[in-house]
């Protein structure tokens, strides 16, 4: 929770006149604004969405996926047969990527990093990073805020 702070008047605090004054830790942002994003956004709504009923993109021989999105998240279901390359990339979304059956290998910050079923990897945002599936890989990702490349069908990388 960020720190309050009572605005100064004149040099000194008075108890009258003083206000509060929001104050930001360093890295965190006040205001989130991503292109295309309206400041003035509709409110998160409630749904339930089997995954048979969500669109299935053949993006390449290797690649396949689902996703869903919410107002400030998205969640993915990718299906990568052994030997799928994601090619290096970056985004300003930050991911968690969860692995529910199969393993992949990361090359990412310089280090290589496998991760197998049951095992999660987070990812910061804007960091570069490459991944190959070494089996047949179910793996679920989730971005925030959505990645607006792959609402848009911009995302060549993965075709």
């Amino acid at each position: 929770m960020p720190k309050l702070k009572l605005a100064k008047r004149g040099g000194t605090a008075t108890k009258k006149k003083a206000k509060r004054v929001r104050v930001s830790r360093a890295g965190e942002s006040g205001v989130f604004q991503q292109r295309g994003v309206p400041s003035r956004r509709a409110k998160a709504e409630l749904r339930h969405i089997p995954w048979n009923s969500v669109e299935l993109e053949q993006l390449n021989p290797l690649l396949q996926r689902q996703f869903v999105v919410g107002r400030d998240i998205m969640v993915a279901r990718v299906l990568m047969k052994k030997g799928c390359i994601v090619p290096q990339h970056q985004h300003i979304n930050e991911q968690v990527t969860y692995i529910l059956d199969g393993a992949l290998k990361f090359w990412i910050d310089g280090k290589e990093i496998v991760v197998n079923a049951g095992e999660v990897l987070t990812i910061p945002s804007n960091m570069p990073h490459k991944a190959e599936a070494l089996a047949d890989t179910v793996d679920l990702d989730v971005f925030t805020p959505p990645r607006r490349d792959w609402i848009e069908k911009d995302d060549r990388y993965l075709r």
